[in-house]
């Protein structure tokens, strides 16, 4: 049984594949590159018609998209998953409203060969990942990961040396504790090593907030390791079938049927199942039958499932000579009903879907006395719904379950009733409900998610609120992915916010939030913020003042002298689209500072090459000019990332140039060869790789 990917995600998927080998291949300018961009935004055009975001996990092999991981012998999706994977990155998210600039701005960041420069864009600073208005990519990070052998319990295991002994279960291992113990976006704490156990991975993929980027990573390796397990044996095997069989043992009934929904179709939900069956232990079979049956809305009957368990039992603990056949025999009862699940629950689906949630709910809070003179508030609310009519005890049901936190419940009633619940919608969406949401540790974000789309403005206030006064970075990272997604009015919200004394993480927080929104509130300035005491304000405030024509350059100027390294290297990428000649002086101060990282002077560089100024030629011919010899013949100055990004500076736009021909004569006989590919005599891509190491 297979599945595949639908073909307008798979034409995608091609797309962008060839798009960035095209930029991994062809220097900056080339004619190939323009049309390879605008290729890969007509597609993704194309799918943003029925959805506002594509999440892509990606694994060593293979990508994961809407659920469905893609084949790891297909070259082409095999070598985008690669190159994605040797950045570090976990997963990438594309918004809708993607521009074909931003397109190709993260296809010439993403084609640097991540292993030639030592260099991720995983392992570099958070904000280089969220430098694009539409896409975003998402790291995995493995500082704080200590991963123990089975044996004793206690050594660690290091993937270089499980890929040397060609143990992929093991790879695969180390793929999934990396993915499930990712860092937080905000910034961290120092901590020691977290040990990859069983139970701390199932506790991080529980913990984690809904994201789709974050699931399609997680199923993606859950796939490949059913896989593995069904095809393997040895020590190696049997240690990941403990692991992972301890894994979905460990994981909430919730959390897996999320993962499980999350994997694609029923048929590619059915073909994990099955696999599973020939790998994982008995009980974490069983797991997956129940998150397979919530999944795909079928039925187990209760004996069905007593008779399951009971040969689980004798299969765990059982008599030596049982064990084997009552083990067999559930992996066989278990594939005959996943292959053969086609028979509907034979109950009505109103009585059915009554008989689930009276299974499901939770006990009440209020007294049982309360309800022994009256019916249930779900069951008034429903009959109100079927008549059409809202009266007096309508309403009183609606309070009662908001009382009782039965809000799921609740809106499972009005989506099912559209006509009839819009009085009652505003009820649900009032802010005191959202603030209710908001207040549990972590809040309900699966129920959030369900109401964002209807709030109005005033709603978003407690979220707002919760933001700046939670103490769990867990719960501000969901908030902060919520409210970034938000329309473009909460601007003016968060505007009046910013305008109080503000503890400087808040400030940071709501500066990030608007920097996500399709749109910055009319008259807003974040140039107050640019002379903020704490840098990482001070980083918010120059992308979010970048994006106000008025204000670029003013905070283009503040940003190239702040003393923040990193407030410096965004200031620079954005001279590269559009340096003003004001900033020019301080952009040649950089390049030729020696006290300067060496990364931001050959950004400095970069900038004056596409400048076409006289002042950033005098420049650039001092960086490059070494003097003469003790014959008095002229010399290049000594081979540096400067001197190399200086001669491409010169090469692509002062070649006509006395001065600028001269010394790129002496480079092009040098005897070293990215100084003669820096000169015009080589490939550009080939330069640029040499400028990056």
């Amino acid at each position: 049984m297979t599945t595949s990917l639908s073909r307008e995600l798979a034409d995608f998927l091609i797309e962008l594949s060839i798009a960035l080998h095209k930029h991994a291949m062809y220097p900056e300018g080339h004619p190939s590159l323009a049309p390879a961009a605008a290729g890969v935004t007509r597609r993704a055009e194309r799918l943003f018609e029925e959805r506002a975001t594509l999440a892509l996990g990606v694994a060593r092999q293979q990508l994961v998209i809407e659920g469905v991981a893609t084949d790891a012998k297909n070259p082409v999706l095999s070598e985008l998953a690669g190159r994605l994977h040797r950045h570090h990155l976990g997963a990438v998210t594309f918004h809708r409203g993607l521009r074909t600039t931003e397109v190709a701005d993260v296809l010439r960041t993403l084609a640097v060969d991540a292993e030639r420069t030592g260099d991720p864009l995983g392992l570099g600073p958070p904000e280089q990942l969220r430098a694009w208005d539409h896409i975003r990519l998402h790291s995995v990070t493995y500082e704080r990961l200590e991963l123990l052998q089975e044996d004793d319990g206690t050594a660690p295991l290091d993937e270089k040396g499980a890929k040397e002994r060609g143990l992929r279960g093991a790879q695969l291992w180390v793929g999934l504790a990396r993915a499930a113990l990712a860092a937080e976006a905000i910034a961290a704490d120092e901590a020691p090593p977290t040990p990859a156990e069983p139970a701390v991975i199932a506790q991080a993929i529980d913990e984690h907030p809904r994201s789709t980027a974050y699931d399609q990573v997680i199923v993606g390796y859950l796939l490949q390791i059913a896989d593995e397990l069904k095809s393997t044996g040895g020590a190696e095997a049997a240690a990941l079938r403990r692991r992972t069989s301890k894994l979905v043992g460990a994981l909430q009934p919730g959390t897996l049927r999320r993962l499980i929904e999350m994997g694609g179709d029923n048929a590619q939900r059915t073909k994990f199942a099955i696999d599973a069956t020939h790998g994982l232990a008995v009980d974490a079979v069983l797991d997956i039958v129940r998150a397979m049956a919530d999944a795909s809305h079928k039925t187990v009957s209760d004996p069905l499932l007593r008779m399951l368990s009971k040969l689980a039992q004798h299969a765990e603990q059982g008599p030596a000579d049982a064990r084997l056949q009552a083990d067999e025999a559930l992996r066989d009862q278990v594939r005959d009903l996943l292959k053969g699940w086609t028979l509907a629950d034979p109950n009505p689906d109103a009585y059915g879907t009554a008989l689930h949630r009276m299974a499901a709910a939770a006990p009440s809070r209020v007294p049982r006395s309360d309800y022994a003179n009256g019916a249930e508030p779900l069951r008034i609310l429903q009959t109100a719904m079927e008549t059409g009519v809202l009266g007096f005890g309508a309403w009183r049901a609606v309070e009662r379950l908001l009382e009782d936190n039965r809000i799921g419940m609740l809106m499972d009633v009005l989506d099912a009733s559209s006509d009839v619940a819009r009085p009652l919608w505003d009820r649900v969406t009032a802010p005191a409900v959202v603030q209710q949401l908001a207040a549990g540790d972590p809040p309900d974000f699966l129920t959030l998610d369900r109401l964002l789309p209807r709030l109005q403005m005033g709603a978003f206030e407690p979220l707002l609120d919760a933001l700046a006064t939670s103490e769990s970075r867990t719960t501000r990272r969901g908030l902060l992915d919520r409210l970034t997604r938000a329309p473009r009015e909460l601007g003016p919200v968060i505007a009046t916010r910013l305008a109080g004394d503000l503890p400087w993480y808040v400030t940071r927080n709501l500066l990030l939030i608007l920097d996500g929104l399709p749109a910055l509130p009319d008259g807003f300035s974040a140039a107050a913020f640019i002379a903020h005491a704490d840098s990482r304000v001070r980083r918010e405030a120059v992308k979010v003042s970048l994006k106000v024509p008025a204000e670029r350059e003013r905070a283009l100027l503040g940003a190239l002298r702040d003393p923040d390294p990193r407030t410096v290297r965004l200031a620079l990428t954005a001279a590269l689209d559009d340096c003003p000649p004001s900033a020019l002086a301080i952009v040649t101060a950089l390049a030729r500072d020696a006290a300067t990282a060496s990364e931001l002077r050959v950004l400095a560089i970069k900038v004056l090459g596409r400048a076409s100024n006289g002042a950033a030629l005098s420049a650039l011919l001092e960086l490059v000019d070494g003097g003469t010899t003790w014959l008095g013949r002229p010399k290049l100055a000594t081979r540096s990332l400067e001197l190399l990004a200086a001669l491409m500076a010169l090469a692509a736009g002062w070649r006509n140039d006395a001065r600028v021909a001269g010394l790129l004569g002496l480079a092009a006989t040098s005897n070293d060869p990215d100084i003669r590919n820096a000169a015009g005599g080589g490939s550009a891509a080939r330069v640029s790789r040499a400028v990056q190491r």
